[in-house]
């Protein structure tokens, strides 16, 4: 075998809480699509970060085109061909694509060929996005779309993808992996960290699996099942989903006839949205990212208060014009797309982000904090939802994303809600937290809660959703009914190509 391309001896990297990556060793060979997998919180990310240089291990050497090499710090990735999309974005909100991509390239180059490089990138790959747009104004699906273009744009020797497919469509995933196919056989490798074990099977070619920091073990991807990968990765199959037809309850929210005017110059209209989710039933909404799902969410979840008070029916009660607080108090509950900064607040703890949403740790009388019950709420959250953290007064940030989910839905379903909105997830999630993650949303509703579940993941539609819907440039589909949803008629309908679609969009027009 040839000299591989990295090789990693005994990595080390220690936290004042945690062992992250406990003597780590691999390699990997040029033209190889070579997966990572493990557990959320199994060390993965901090190796990838190590590798590109945003992390210093403690221990340990790296070898890069067979030299020993020192990786201070991403510049240096990047000079070496190292380029990595993280799961977490890196971007700056109040720039634009064009000026996100720019920073991390030569200045020799003007910001306008930058501008056009991007549109080749994006035509070529399906990664569709204007250059101009600032980044505060892209869904998480976008930004994803963005990461993956810039490290594209750097014709990289070695790809480093941290869940590089969590927010794309069926058929960008396709693209995606004929783009890195292309790579590997140009004798570029890849780094791949999924928790999507069809996918790491289709297109990786060697495996490395860690637990709890350590490499536990290697194989052909291709030579397993998905069954064997699990157990190569949490030692069992997760149990499956027990999914039973029942009979929807009473109305909890109705939207009618929402029709919103964009608030952002890049944002998309909402246009005649017709809703109704009953208590006792789980609504799924599909749609490629960017078509109206941010502008929906914030409509309902209160964060936009703009739309007509009698469009948005919470409990026979007009909420157009309520901000997020006084819906709550009706039991509406949200889990946003965005953990870190719109689900959490990075730094603040677990037990302390509980007031975002919690309002029983503050004095009626005195407004003072009873910090010793929020750490008690949070620990039973933890506990509950097998939460890998050191405990309630763990930062947020240092969660893996995997783990801060668990607490975020885990927080949200605790909380008892009376309508659950929930957007992506699973997002980055591990199989066995994935598994538990939509156990707990079907026995929220079995215990009577209405829920609204807006994913990227048809699969996570199809097996969570009693009816679906699809979102297409800001308008809503007729409703499917969970044995009407077949995969080919959903990707159909993600143009806009629904029964009387064509239809309504005369009406708009005129």
């Amino acid at each position: 075998m040839s000299e591989p391309l990295l090789s990693l001896h005994g990595i080390t990297k220690r936290y004042p809480s945690v062992i992250a990556n406990d003597r780590v060793s691999l390699s990997v060979q040029r033209g190889e699509i070579h997966a990572i997998l493990g557990e959320n919180g199994a060390g993965k990310s901090t190796l990838m970060k190590i590798i590109y240089g945003a992390v210093k291990a403690d221990e340990g050497t790296i070898l890069f085109n067979g030299k020993p090499t020192l990786i201070r710090n991403p510049q240096e990735a990047r000079q070496l061909g190292i380029s990595m999309v993280f799961q977490h974005f890196s971007l700056f909100d109040t720039l634009s694509v064009a000026e996100n991509v720019w920073l991390g390239l030569d200045r020799s180059l003007s910001l306008g060929s930058v501008s056009d490089k991007i549109l080749e990138i994006a035509s070529n790959y399906g990664l569709d996005i204007d250059p101009l747009r600032p980044v505060y104004s892209l869904s998480v699906g976008e930004m994803q779309r963005v990461e993956i273009i810039r490290s594209l744009l750097n014709r990289p020797q070695l790809l480093i993808l941290d869940e590089p497919t969590s927010v794309l469509t069926p058929q960008a995933v396709e693209k995606l992996f004929v783009v890195l196919k292309q790579l590997a056989a140009e004798g570029k490798s890849i780094l791949y960290i999924s928790h999507k074990l069809h996918e790491i099977r289709a297109l990786c070619t060697a495996c490395t699996v860690m637990r709890g920091g350590m490499v536990t073990g290697s194989c052909n991807p291709q030579n397993e099942s998905n069954d064997s990968l699990s157990q190569l990765m949490i030692g069992s199959m997760p149990p499956a989903l027990s999914v039973r037809a029942q009979i929807p309850g009473k109305l909890v929210l109705s939207v009618n006839d929402l029709t919103l005017a964009k608030s952002d110059p890049f944002g998309v209209d909402l246009s005649n949205i017709e809703l109704q989710v009953q208590s006792g039933e789980i609504v799924g909404i599909a749609g490629v990212s960017g078509n109206g799902q941010q502008e929906l969410l914030y409509a309902l979840s209160g964060e936009d208060t703009r739309a007509d008070s009698a469009s948005i029916v919470l409990f026979d009660q007009a909420v157009g014009h309520w901000p997020p607080q006084e819906r709550r108090s009706l039991g509406l509950h949200f889990v946003p797309e965005e953990r870190l900064g719109r689900g959490a607040v990075p730094e603040l703890s677990l037990s302390q982000n509980l007031l975002l949403t919690r309002k029983e740790a503050v004095s009626q009388n005195l407004g003072w904090l009873n910090m010793k019950s929020l750490q008690i709420q949070a620990q039973v959250i933890i506990d509950t939802f097998q939460v890998k953290a050191s405990g309630p007064n763990a930062l947020a940030k240092s969660l893996s994303g995997g783990n801060l989910q668990k607490f975020l839905v885990g927080r949200e379903i605790d909380a008892a809600p009376k309508l659950l909105i929930i957007s992506q997830p699973t997002w980055g999630v591990d199989i066995g937290a994935s598994a538990q993650i939509r156990a707990a949303i079907l026995a929220l509703r079995d215990a009577g809660c209405a829920v609204l579940v807006v994913s990227e993941e048809l699969d996570e539609l199809l097996q969570l959703s009693d009816r679906l819907h699809v979102i297409a440039n800001g308008r809503l589909s007729p409703s499917l009914s969970r044995q009407e949803a077949q995969v080919s008629l959903i990707g159909t309908w993600m143009s806009g190509l629904w029964p009387q679609a064509s239809a309504e969009t005369a009406n708009v027009e005129t």
